[in-house]
């Protein structure tokens, strides 16, 4: 079988999480304090105790998101045997998860991938005034209908396809009003469910255009190396390996269409059969068993879940 990590991306968050792995490894105890060393803040503290309403601001999210799931690797790692470059034969991740894949993949350091998505959530947070944008969720939805929709509701504004997700779940962002009119004209085009979602921007879309420039002067300051497993971008669903290729891939990410179904689509097509998703939560594991039939996949995150995890070397 071959074996592809996946890491989660916002919305995974919750308060708690890391907790139980900080208690039983040191390994976990040792990725949280170089992260809080690097933010210089106590991150894993409001990771473990919360407010939820702080852990939920997109700055903090984004790089706790990616310390949970280095975390769990490195447990994985020393517990279980895992080698990446021998046990894996690629990795992805969804939209702050691809900074999180190519850390894992040896890409960046931790610390440097911590401060690149404390960097790419303050940009993308402060790239629209508050209240001005919006993201809605269409079920039952595929991407052609979904972009049909956002060009119809768009009428000069930006309304724009921000996450295809597989499953029938499409993501649409943009100005506010135009993304209202969207989730208004959904029913009447065959679709189960629009509703707009509860984020601070939106994301995905070309309102990000002032949080890719900062995205690609943050990038061209970071030592990068080729991953030691290809790597494949949301933009491109493709897998990538050369440093130049992936800070483009990057810096096109925060405008463009998260391209979820086509990445595992294309991992499955190339041989995947078997998805492990490292981290917090299991909303990317529930997506890979709608997108790629016969393929099987599971979740990590708890010291349960890696004591059932099987063991390599």
């Amino acid at each position: 079988m071959a074996r592809a990590c996946i890491f989660p991306g916002q919305g995974s968050q919750a308060v708690g999480m890391g907790r139980a792995l900080a208690e039983h490894f040191h390994q976990a105890r040792d990725v949280f304090a170089e992260v809080d060393e690097a933010l210089g803040q106590p991150l894993s503290r409001l990771m473990f105790e919360g407010p939820v309403e702080e852990l939920t601001l997109t700055a903090n999210a984004q790089p706790a998101l990616m310390a949970a799931s280095l975390a769990t690797l490195r447990v994985l790692e020393a517990e279980r045997g895992l080698d990446l470059k021998r046990d894996v034969a690629c990795v992805a991740g969804h939209s702050l998860g691809e900074y999180t894949a190519l850390c894992a993949a040896g890409t960046f350091s931790i610390a440097d991938a911590a401060r690149l998505l404390r960097i790419r959530g303050t940009a993308m947070q402060d790239a629209v005034a508050p209240g001005a944008g919006a993201m809605a969720a269409l079920i039952g939805a595929d991407a052609e209908t979904a972009q049909a929709i956002a060009a119809e509701a768009a009428e000069g504004a930006v309304c724009e396809v921000a996450n295809d997700n597989g499953g029938g779940q499409v993501v649409l962002s943009g100005d506010k009003a135009a993304v209202e009119r969207a989730v208004a004209l959904a029913p009447g085009r065959g679709i189960k469910r629009a509703v707009l979602l509860n984020v601070s921007a939106p994301f995905h879309c070309s309102l990000m255009a002032p949080a890719a420039a900062r995205m690609q002067r943050a990038l061209v300051e970071v030592a990068m190396h080729s991953p030691v497993v290809p790597v494949y971008a949301n933009v491109l669903a493709a897998p990538l390996t050369d440093p130049v290729a992936i800070r483009e891939a990057l810096v096109a990410q925060v405008t463009g269409t998260v391209r979820w179904r086509d990445c595992v689509a294309a991992m499955a097509a190339a041989g995947i059969d078997q998805f492990t998703e490292i981290g917090t939560g299991k909303v990317l594991t529930g997506l890979v068993k709608r997108i790629a039939a016969g393929a099987s996949a599971s979740a990590v995150g708890t010291p349960d879940d890696i004591a059932a995890f099987p063991a390599f070397g």
